[in-house]
Parts: C-alpha cells; sequence; structure tokens
C-alpha cells in the first residue's frame, strides 16, 4: 500500500477553484483597469498624498520638513536639533525601505525603533542616497519627508516591536472590501510592513475584530517575538 505524500505546493488552477487569486491577474483585471494612470502621482508620493488628504481634511502626521536638494542639510540641523522623535521617510519609496524611525536621543546620536544609534552625519548620508534615489520606484531622484512619528495607541503595547502599527484597508470601487491589521517585529526593525518581516492579522469589517495571522508568508496566530496572540483584538 502506497504512503500518501503531502504536497509543498498547489496548482494554480487549484489555487483559483479555492478563490486565491495571483499577483499578475490582481493587477491586469483590478488596479489596472480600475484606476486612471494619470492618478497614479497622487498616491505613489508621499508629499503629494499627504497634501491631498490634508485638503479633504484626513488627518496626517505633521510635516517637519520636505528635503528636494543636498543643499537643505543646514536646515534639516535647525529643524531637528531640538526633536527627540521623527520619521525620515522617501517620498516615492515603496516596501518601507529607506524609512528611518527615530525614538529618542542618547547625547549627539538619534535612537533607532530597532534599538540603533546613528549619528546626524550619518543621517545625513541616508538622506543624501534616498534624494539619489536609492529607495525610490524606477531608481529615480528623490524628496525625503521629515515628519511627526505617530505613538501607538496602548492595547497594541505588546503586539508592536519598536514601531507603529497601521491599518490597511482595501477598497474597491469606492467600498470597503477586506483590511488587514500590520504589526511591525524586530525583524521588520519596527516597520509595519510585511516585505520587511512585519506581522499580520485580517480585520472582520463588521465588527473590527482581529482573526488569523501571517508572518513571512507563514500562518500564525501569534506575535513571532512577544508571543501574544494577534487574533480576537479589538481595533480602537
Amino acid at each position: 500500500m502506497g504512503i500518501a505524500r503531502r504536497r509543498l505546493l498547489a496548482w494554480p488552477w487549484e489555487l483559483r477553484r479555492c478563490g486565491v487569486m495571483g499577483v499578475n491577474r490582481r493587477n491586469v483585471q483590478y488596479i489596472f483597469s480600475l484606476n486612471a494612470r494619470r492618478l497614479y502621482r497622487l498616491v505613489d508620493d508621499k508629499i503629494i498624498t499627504k497634501s491631498l488628504c490634508t485638503e479633504l481634511g484626513a488627518p496626517v502626521p505633521e510635516t517637519y520638513a520636505v528635503i528636494d536638494r543636498f543643499g537643505a542639510f543646514k536646515a534639516l540641523s535647525a529643524i531637528i536639533a531640538e526633536r527627540e522623535e521623527f520619521v525620515v521617510k522617501p517620498a516615492r519609496g515603496s516596501g518601507g525601505r529607506g524609512i528611518v524611525i527615530v525614538v529618542g536621543r542618547d547625547g549627539e546620536m538619534f535612537r533607532t525603533a530597532n534599538g540603533d544609534t546613528i549619528s546626524f552625519d550619518d543621517l545625513r548620508y541616508h538622506i543624501s542616497t534616498t534624494l539619489s534615489g536609492l529607495y525610490s520606484i524606477g531608481g529615480q531622484c528623490d524628496r525625503v519627508l521629515v515628519e511627526q512619528r505617530i505613538v501607538p495607541h496602548a492595547v497594541f503595547e505588546n503586539l508592536a516591536v519598536g514601531g507603529t502599527p497601521d491599518t490597511r484597508i482595501i477598497v474597491l470601487c469606492g467600498k470597503p472590501v477586506m483590511a488587514m491589521l500590520r504589526l511591525p517585529t524586530k525583524a521588520s526593525r519596527g516597520r509595519a510592513n510585511l516585505h520587511q518581516g512585519a506581522a499580520a492579522a485580517g480585520i472582520d469589517l463588521n465588527t473590527g475584530m482581529t482573526f488569523g495571522g501571517v508572518c513571512r508568508n507563514r500562518a500564525t496566530t501569534v506575535h513571532p517575538d512577544t508571543g501574544t496572540a494577534i487574533e480576537g483584538v479589538a481595533i480602537p
């Protein structure tokens, strides 16, 4: 009698039968067909997106500075001189790359969300490479956004390590259809980005309760660093 072997992979038709959509089908049938190309610039650039949100009355973190040239470093020094916390982001970055989260100061050194310390010279070098397009979509020259750090709600104390969680909501033709809670981990270095190693849980849109979970492309029910359950959490 033969022994049944467990398969690690599924055929594409098997995934489709289970309702799993591939990224190519998602892009062609939904993103490209339902979103006008002329509007992409509004969401591909964080600075433009923040401006649009402000016009619409949506709350956004305070902007401390927008750096668009190498000669602005002197002004940057004055802006962050007395600040204990701030976030540095590429305007056109993706996948969480190039984001630096400063959570405190140790004298002249800046303490980041993952526990490292960097000097102003380190920060200036990081910003210069960002302006050169190291983290931007398509490698094009970029701008740098220096903004307020958002402090997590107390309910996320053991669910977000070194950073701030966020909620991603998928909207289809103006209607929310699904959502997830993204949770920073040590591996993601304080970023709530799945590509960087963050964890995530689905959110029931009717109740606001989390369910299921994933981290590093594997199902999970707990945060990988704290062991705290990531399902059954009520989003404040």
